[in-house]
């Protein structure tokens, strides 16, 4: 087993950066996400729960996950370890101010992946963390 780092493209927040971090690290505030998902893809979301410092999501094939954060660096990072993975994993959150109204993000993954599994696991991780930034995107920060 090595570790394998993934880092997602960069994305801007149009929302200044107290207002995004507050967000983000009370995982309660993205409940109101789980309207935003897709239909194709909340189809294989069996079960989501959301508090403070946790996120779980019970999803085909993979089963149920636990995002815990583990850290928070205010305003400039949240980190997370996945409970019940079935890679050991570690993700955070970057943010840096653009300006007084704009935010960027990176989401950055750090995983421990066998080398006869990284060829088939590292394109849909990078596609996952790529959704995951965009998604960040959308997120209602002013309100």
């Amino acid at each position: 087993m090595s570790t394998s780092t993934f880092e997602s493209k960069i994305t801007r927040i149009p929302a200044p950066i107290d207002k995004v971090y507050e967000k983000l690290s009370d995982l309660s505030h993205l409940e109101a996400l789980r309207e935003r998902i897709p239909a194709d893809k909340a189809e294989k979301i069996k079960e989501m729960r959301f508090d403070t410092d946790t996120c779980m999501v019970n999803v085909d094939p993979v089963g149920e996950m636990t995002f815990r954060i583990i850290d928070r660096e205010p305003p400039k990072t949240i980190k997370f370890t996945a409970d019940n993975s079935p890679l050991p994993l570690f993700l955070w959150i970057q943010l840096v101010a653009i300006d007084e109204q704009s935010t960027k993000t990176r989401i950055t993954v750090k995983a421990e992946i066998n080398a006869f599994l990284k060829p088939m696991i590292s394109k849909p991780l990078q596609e996952a963390i790529d959704r995951m930034a965009d998604v960040l995107t959308v997120i209602p920060y002013n309100g």
